[in-house]
C-alpha cells in the first residue's frame, strides 16, 4: 500500500513538473512571437511619430559610468534622436535611493552629446520593465513609443507595453557582446513569465504622482 502510494506521488510530481516547464515555455515563446514583428531596423523606425524615444535603464558603475549595455542603450537612443525618430527622450530607471541613480548619469550622458536638456525627461521610478512603461503611460501621458534596450529584453518588454494599450515599437540596441549573457537570458525568460502574469492583474507601480507630460519640458523632471 505504502509503495502503491509513493509511486503514485512521484508520478504526480513529475507530471507536475512536466507541465510548469511547458508552460514556461509556452509563455516564453508566446511573448517573443506576438512582440517579433514589433522590433524594427533604427532606419525603419524613423517614420513612426512616437511621442518618445523610451531609453530603459540598466547598471551604473562607480565614478557615475552607464555600463556597457545601458552606453549602448543610450548611444541607440541618441541616434533615433539625431535622426528625427522624436525630439523627445525618456530615460526611464533606478533612483531609488540616493547612493544609487541611473536616470541622471543617463540624462548627463546624453547632455554631454549635445541634446538640450528641456528634450530628455528622466522617470526616477522606473523601478521595474512594468513599472516603466505603466508610467510612461500614466505619468509621462505618453500613447505611442520606440523602446531601446537590448534584443532579449525588447520582447517582454514590448509585450507589456502592449497590454498596457501603448503603440510601442522596439529598436535593439545590441552593438557588441556582453559579460554574462547567458545568466540574464535564464533569468529573462523567468521574468517573461512573471510579467505575463503581472499584465494579466495590471498592480499600480510604486509611484505614481502628478502627469508630467512628455510633450513639455523635461527639466521638470530634474533633482531639485
Amino acid at each position: 500500500m505504502k509503495k502503491s502510494l509513493f509511486k503514485r506521488t512521484i508520478i504526480s510530481l513529475i507530471a507536475f513538473i512536466i507541465i510548469v516547464l511547458l508552460l514556461f515555455a509556452w509563455v516564453n515563446a508566446y511573448v517573443k512571437g506576438i512582440s517579433e514583428d514589433k522590433i524594427l531596423p533604427l532606419e525603419d523606425a524613423l517614420s513612426l511619430d512616437a511621442d518618445c524615444i523610451l531609453v530603459l535603464g540598466a547598471g551604473v558603475w562607480e565614478g557615475g559610468r552607464p555600463s556597457p549595455m545601458l552606453e549602448d542603450r543610450l548611444l541607440q537612443g541618441i541616434e533615433l534622436y539625431n535622426k528625427g525618430a522624436s525630439n523627445r527622450l525618456l530615460m526611464s530607471g533606478d533612483h531609488g535611493r540616493k547612493e544609487y541613480d541611473e536616470v541622471n548619469v543617463m540624462k548627463q550622458f546624453a547632455i554631454d552629446r549635445g541634446i538640450a536638456s528641456e528634450h530628455i525627461f528622466m522617470d526616477h521610478a522606473g523601478f521595474s520593465t512594468y513599472e516603466s512603461m505603466y508610467r510612461a503611460r500614466d505619468v509621462f501621458q505618453v500613447n505611442k513609443i520606440i523602446i531601446v534596450t537590448q534584443r532579449y529584453h525588447l520582447y517582454r518588454s514590448l509585450y507589456i507595453a502592449d497590454k498596457l494599450g501603448l503603440k510601442a515599437y522596439g529598436v535593439a540596441s545590441d552593438l557588441r557582446q556582453y559579460k554574462g549573457q547567458d545568466y540574464r537570458e535564464l533569468r529573462e525568460k523567468i521574468a517573461r513569465v512573471k510579467d505575463f502574469l503581472i499584465v494579466l492583474i495590471q498592480p499600480r507601480p510604486t509611484y505614481l504622482g502628478d502627469s508630467i507630460p512628455v510633450s513639455g519640458d523635461g527639466n521638470l523632471t530634474n533633482d531639485n
